[in-house]
């Protein structure tokens, strides 16, 4: 544990911005995956839930989270099922 106290700051910043990163990737995660599932069972509400995880995925590459090569791929994944 530091003892300056703006690396003490720092440290509890960065624990912060890391549980809100891991929260933004887990809700896109599971938005990815309900939308599969959907697709494959031919659910009434399997467009909403795409675009929705469309929607995340955009978000997650926007803050870096994931590639834009990842989020295309999955994006592309999505739609051709």
């Amino acid at each position: 544990m530091p003892n300056i106290k703006s690396a003490i700051k720092r440290v509890k910043t960065n624990q912060n911005a890391q549980d809100a990163n891991i929260a933004q990737k887990n809700k896109m995660r599971s938005a990815v995956k309900n939308a599969k599932t959907a697709k494959e069972n031919n659910a009434e509400n399997a467009g909403e839930l795409e675009s929705y995880a469309v929607k995340l995925v955009d978000k997650a590459a926007k803050n870096n989270l994931i590639h834009d090569n990842k989020a295309a791929r999955v994006k592309s994944q999505l739609m051709s099922k």
